[in-house]
């Protein structure tokens, strides 16, 4: 008997198909992502609550499928956190900003790319993962005193936040485990904190078997 997999209403956002064709698809809005995000992982009721981002529950955060990832100093990047500004003159900024404004209604802050192609594809956690990847590369400010910082309404100041460990193997080959990279390998032996039916519920697939 084999198994197949189904979506149910409310489940994980998927791509548009025609993203299964890399060189037909386009550069998408992705309004679905950010409201599941928002329901799942950055509200204290979702299935999949991470305390980690409760900065982010009103952060300025948009979402875009790309057609396929690409490759950046010799690695495949799928998904991509960037705080959105514009370094360059009048006309080519207006034009940018008119792009955002007619996408997501505003320039948004931050925006997060995702390979649209890997999407289709990829498991529930692979998913899951990817969007907390991204989601980490968003934090919050820090003020002089070493806390959390606010802005004049009240909310988190944010900022962009480079990766935990920039490491090589070789380099942890010959010479050992730094303090970060450690944490790393200590937090790779412990089991995962989100169940995999804790995921396949949040993302609305069940498993049923197939003759």
């Amino acid at each position: 008997m084999k198994k197949k997999q189904f979506a149910t209403p409310g489940a994980r956002p998927f791509p548009p198909e025609s993203f299964a064709d890399p060189l037909s698809g386009r550069y998408l809005p992705a309004p679905e992502v950010l409201k599941w995000v928002r329901s799942t992982i950055l509200t204290e009721r979702g299935a999949l609550y991470n305390e980690d981002h409760a900065h982010l529950e009103c952060a300025d955060v948009h979402f875009m499928w790309a057609p396929m990832g690409f490759v950046k100093a010799g690695r495949t990047v799928l998904g991509q956190c960037e705080e959105v500004t514009f370094r360059c003159g009048p006309w080519q900024k207006g034009r940018q900003q008119q792009q955002m404004a007619d996408w997501f209604g505003a320039v948004p802050d931050f925006l997060i790319t995702l390979d649209a192609s890997y999407c289709l594809t990829c498991s529930d956690a692979e998913f899951c993962a990817l969007l907390e990847h991204e989601l980490y590369h968003i934090a919050q400010e820090m003020d002089d005193f070493g806390a959390p910082a606010f802005n004049k309404y009240g909310l988190p100041k944010l900022c962009m936040r480079s990766h935990d460990v920039e490491e090589f193997v070789g380099v942890v080959r010959r010479y050992g485990a730094g303090e970060d990279v450690q944490r790393m390998i200590d937090a790779a032996k412990t089991p995962p904190e989100v169940a995999k039916i804790n995921i396949a519920r949040a993302c609305g697939t069940c498993l049923l078997k197939a003759a």
